[in-house]
């Protein structure tokens, strides 16, 4: 028998504030057209002035906690995606272990910005298959407006704050591709790409926090031809083809990314779960927060095959396959 891990309940949060594109561009030079035509996004969440990553991650935690039917206390490993940490140190994770109470679990956080889920989820699923862990909670937040230069139309229009989660626990099969659980996940960085995306400052650095830099159109095609790849490299480790894809849970970045990267694939557009046009980019929150919709509204279904899939500055860019 094989150890798996099995993803036994998904939870979301989004602040309450939600900030139109109309609302955008009272402040900043831009429309609803250009906005829609560009990036497919309407809105986004804004987390409201003192709510902190951290209370993002602890609401959507406890959300996949409940679904899972799961006891903080039980938990033996929390692993928090995020590049808006609450402070520099500690970790976010400890943040949200204590507000738990998962007394007993190991926290810490991962840094790999829009891939950090697929990242954190790699990263538990190890500890799981190597016998370290028996019950994993996964989390992607951020409060990404914090780090917006909000003079800049061709950024600040992007993204969005949010968090979502994943409960994992440990389960056994016979190692085939229709048992329950993580089948693969694959990772990858490069980073000579840095001055694509980065955020321009940091402690050892500025001593600031900086503000997010992007070279939006070099960003797109490294975008599709990278997820493009690490999505074939999953269905290549497990004997699979695209056609058995059930659902494409992307990093909800860009839609013309999205639609650009299911053509690529020949992949119907129907089974990718997007997001995008009401969440905007989230980063490492955005794959959980898309997962946690589809499956709270019943798309996602026992048996299937989800595949989850992220790139972000760094480079860094993932895929996960699991078969629900």
């Amino acid at each position: 028998m094989v150890i798996r891990s099995i993803v036994a309940g998904c939870g979301a949060y989004l602040p309450q504030r939600v900030v139109t594109n109309d609302e955008l561009a009272k402040h900043v030079d831009t429309s609803d057209a250009w906005i829609v035509e560009r990036t497919g996004i309407r809105q986004r969440h804004i987390a409201a002035e003192g709510e902190k990553t951290s209370d993002l991650a602890i609401a959507a935690a406890q959300r996949a906690l409940k679904a899972a039917g799961e006891k903080a206390s039980q938990l033996d490993l929390i692993v928090l995606a995020t590049c808006s940490p609450d402070e520099t140190f500690p970790a976010t994770a400890a943040r949200v272990q204590a507000a738990l109470g998962a007394n007993k679990a190991a926290a810490f956080d991962v840094g790999a910005v829009c891939s950090g889920f697929v990242y954190a989820l790699a990263t538990a699923n190890n500890f799981i298959r190597m016998g370290q862990a028996q019950s994993a909670l996964v989390i992607g937040a951020e409060t990404m407006s914090r780090l917006l230069d909000w003079n800049d139309r061709s950024t600040c229009v992007l993204f969005g704050d949010g968090a979502g989660a994943v409960v994992l626990r440990a389960g056994s099969g016979r190692g085939t591709t229709k048992d329950r659980g993580i089948l693969s996940t694959h990772l990858h960085s490069d980073g000579r790409q840095h001055d694509l995306l980065f955020a321009d400052g940091g402690p050892s650095s500025t001593g600031t926090v900086g503000k997010l830099r992007m070279r939006g159109p070099d960003v797109f095609r490294h975008a599709v031809v990278n997820l493009a790849s690490v999505l074939n490299e999953a269905l290549k480790a497990n004997g699979l083809k695209t056609k058995d894809i059930d659902w494409l849970v992307p990093h909800q970045a860009n839609k013309r990314i999205l639609e650009a990267t299911a053509k690529k694939l020949g992949l119907p557009l129907e089974k990718v779960v997007m997001t995008v046009e009401r969440h905007a980019n989230t980063s490492a929150a955005s794959v959980p927060l898309a997962l946690a919709e589809a499956c709270e509204d019943g798309r996602i279904k026992e048996g299937d095959l989800v595949v989850l899939e992220a790139m972000g500055a760094g480079f860094t860019w993932a895929a996960s396959a699991v078969r629900w």
